[in-house]
C-alpha cells in the first residue's frame, strides 16, 4: 500500500506513530492554529461553520440587517379622512365674519355619508323664520359645491345638482316647514339622504332629528329623519318618513 501524501498523509502517519491529530496539524508548515473547543476526550471541534457561513455572505455582498424591506409607498391620504390637510372649503374660524355661521354638511364618501365642515352667511338681525330659510339655503348651496381637491382626493363626493333652492311654509303649512325647488320624490335616494342628514343636524330645523320637506307649490308634506342606518348606506336605505297634515 502507498502512504498518504499531502496533510491528511502526515497526520495519519504521526497519530500512527501515537501522536495527536493537533501536534501534526502544527507541525504541518501554513497551517495555522485556529482556536477551537475541547469535545469528548480531548478531540477538538473546529469552528468552520461559523467562518464559512461569514465567507458566503460577504463574498455574495450580503449585508445583515434588520430593516424590513420596504415594499413601496403608503399611501399620501387616508380615504375620508382630511385630518393634516388644509381645505379652502373648510374657512378659519378666525378669518370668519359675523355673518358666517359654522355649519356641518354631510357628503358621500365610501358610500356612507360623512360629515364636512362649511359656513353660510346669514344677515345680522334677521328674524327667527328668515333666518332658518337662509341657513337652509346655504346648506343647499354647499351641498351642491364641487368637493376641494383634498376632499376629491380624500375621496368626497356628493349627489345633489347645483341650482336646487329652498323657501319657507306656505299658507296652511307647518312653521317648520321648508319647501323645496324640486319635489323630493324626484330626488336620487344619496341626494336626499344628504339634504336630510344635513338639514334635521343644523339650525334649519327644530333640533329634534327630522325635517319636514315638501316640492314647490303646494304639494304634501312628510317628516324625514336621519338615521344610523341613513348615515351608513345613504343609497340603500331611504331616509324614514311619515305624511304632514298641510300642504
Amino acid at each position: 500500500m502507498r502512504p498518504a501524501r499531502g496533510v491528511r498523509g502526515v497526520l495519519a502517519s504521526r497519530a500512527a506513530r501515537g501522536g495527536s491529530a493537533a501536534q501534526g496539524a502544527r507541525a504541518v508548515p501554513g497551517v495555522r492554529d485556529v482556536p477551537s473547543v475541547r469535545g469528548v476526550r480531548g478531540v477538538r471541534v473546529w469552528p468552520a461553520f461559523p467562518v464559512l457561513a461569514v465567507v458566503l455572505l460577504s463574498g455574495c455582498g450580503i449585508r445583515a440587517t434588520e430593516v424590513p424591506t420596504d415594499f413601496g409607498p403608503a399611501p399620501s391620504l387616508v380615504p375620508c379622512s382630511l385630518s393634516g390637510v388644509s381645505s379652502p372649503s373648510a374657512p378659519d374660524l378666525g378669518a370668519r365674519t359675523a355673518a358666517e355661521v359654522p355649519v356641518q354638511v354631510f357628503l358621500l364618501c365610501a358610500s356612507q355619508l360623512v360629515t364636512v365642515d362649511r359656513a353660510v352667511r346669514v344677515p345680522d338681525g334677521a328674524a327667527e323664520a328668515a333666518r332658518r330659510v337662509l341657513v337652509a339655503q346655504g346648506l343647499l348651496d354647499e351641498l351642491a359645491r364641487t368637493p376641494s381637491t383634498s376632499e376629491t382626493a380624500a375621496g368626497y363626493t356628493t349627489d345633489v345638482r347645483g341650482g336646487t333652492s329652498v323657501r319657507g311654509p306656505g299658507p296652511g303649512d307647518p312653521k317648520d316647514t321648508l319647501r323645496l325647488s324640486t319635489s323630493p320624490a324626484g330626488l336620487s335616494s344619496y341626494a336626499l339622504a344628504q339634504i336630510v342628514c344635513t338639514f334635521s343636524d343644523s339650525a334649519a330645523a327644530e333640533g329634534d332629528g327630522s325635517v319636514v320637506l315638501g316640492g314647490p307649490e303646494s304639494g304634501p308634506l312628510r317628516r324625514y329623519t336621519c338615521t344610523p342606518e341613513v348615515r351608513s348606506r345613504p343609497g340603500a336605505q331611504v331616509p324614514p318618513s311619515s305624511g304632514v297634515d298641510g300642504g
